[in-house]
């Protein structure tokens, strides 16, 4: 069996996350806001801000790269122990064989050492299919919704993994 390694990407390797990205927008351009276009005209200094500002993991078999994903602080800024789950992208080829559910279960360590108690996904209100992916790894659909950027038509629903020893409950978020 290919054993799949999560590891987090420092600023240095900014490139390897640019070249990763890039793939991800040129791949599923529906699955992301931001666009191949926008993307690829960055210059190097806010890639490297983007890899100080949130952690990005990245997934290896024999040395290339698989998959990404990104854990943040979330954007609710009422809740500093909510993090974020973004980005999550995995290449073709590797779609599923749990290269996606290994760095969704890294960025949930992660965040739980990092001091988090819970984790939000955000996924298209009408993507069944990662909406069950996320569900598999307890993350359950909160009463939050927000219209997806640049496709004001369509709305995301939040869900929520409550990390740590109390995984069974997770706050209703629309009213805190």
């Amino acid at each position: 069996m290919t054993e799949i390694n999560v590891r987090t990407l420092t600023e240095n390797e900014w490139e390897l996350f640019r070249s990763i990205r890039l793939a991800a927008l040129k791949d599923s351009p529906e699955a992301f806001v931001a666009t191949y276009e926008d993307e690829s005209a960055i210059a190097e200094t806010e890639w490297r801000e983007r890899m100080n500002r949130s952690p990005r993991l990245l997934a290896e078999v024999d040395g290339e790269p698989v998959g990404v994903v990104s854990v943040g602080h979330s954007t609710r800024r009422d809740d500093a122990t909510m993090g974020e789950l973004f980005g999550l992208w995995v290449t073709p080829e590797w779609r599923g064989r749990s290269v996606a559910a290994n760095l969704v279960v890294t960025g949930a360590k992660f965040a739980t050492e990092k001091g988090l108690k819970q984790l939000a996904y955000w996924v298209g209100s009408d993507n069944g299919r990662a909406v069950a992916f996320a569900s598999s790894f307890g993350f359950r659909p909160t009463d939050e919704r927000r219209p997806m950027r640049n496709r004001e038509d369509e709305t995301e629903i939040m869900l929520v993994l409550a990390l740590g020893a109390d995984r069974g409950t997770t706050r209703n978020h629309r009213n805190g």
